[in-house]
């Protein structure tokens, strides 16, 4: 192939000009070191949870995004207000977008609910639809936040790069219906990292998952050859 005919391809897709959108996950809370369960408690980032965010988001910044939607609780909005600050842009704060609703699961650690509630969480793991807690069905929260994902998506120029703050559970379920899995595979999708993101690419036939957990990098080098 010819150097002027590789300069012709297009990225994402053939048919034209692609949207992207990076789904961030919100940086480290105490909860999340205690394996306890955080659903909607708003709970803030630990100290180390704010330099992973002002970390990922000086490589966000980089990908020069053209909006910022994040999560009302303060993990994600403070992770997003990182981003905001290097780029300059605007977050908008949505309710939509916050983390799965689990009724009398949240505040309690994963032994704790193993103890308390072992059945229920195994049919969940088995990928039965289960109201966790008494709470949200994991395609009740993709009904919430999809459709807030795609309304800021249709709003990007041609190739145009929408970060999107939210949390583990959410971001899976949004990624499983953007990408038109059936429910019961929303699994199969591994988890976040604090303060890691996966990335849609929109190609001719959908949405497609372009990279998934970036951002896991190894330390940087420290020394004569930095």
């Amino acid at each position: 192939m010819s150097a002027s005919s590789r300069t012709d391809l297009k990225p994402f897709s053939e048919s034209g000009p692609s949207r992207r959108i990076i789904l961030w996950r919100h940086g480290q809370t105490a909860w999340n070191l205690e394996r306890r369960f955080q659903g909607t408690t708003d709970i803030g980032l630990t100290g180390t949870g704010v330099l992973q965010a002002r970390r990922a988001a000086r490589l966000l910044a980089s990908l020069n995004p053209d909006a910022i939607i994040a999560s009302d609780l303060q993990r994600a909005a403070s992770t997003a207000a990182e981003l905001a600050a290097l780029t300059g842009l605007d977050v908008t704060h949505d309710e939509g977008l916050r983390e799965s609703y689990a009724g009398v699961w949240q505040g309690l650690t994963h032994d704790e609910i193993i103890a308390r509630h072992g059945d229920e969480y195994a049919a969940w793991k088995r990928g039965e639809p289960i109201r966790r807690g008494g709470g949200e069905l994991e395609t009740e929260v993709a009904d919430r936040a999809a459709p807030v994902v795609l309304a800021h998506a249709e709003k990007l120029p041609d190739e145009g790069t929408l970060v999107v703050v939210s949390h583990g559970g959410t971001i899976r379920t949004t990624i499983g219906r953007l990408l038109g899995l059936d429910s019961h595979h929303w699994e199969s999708l591994g988890g976040l990292s604090n303060c890691c993101w996966s990335v849609l690419g929109r190609g001719a036939r959908g949405w497609r998952l372009l990279e998934h957990n970036a951002g896991t990098l190894p330390e940087p080098v420290l020394g004569d050859d930095d």
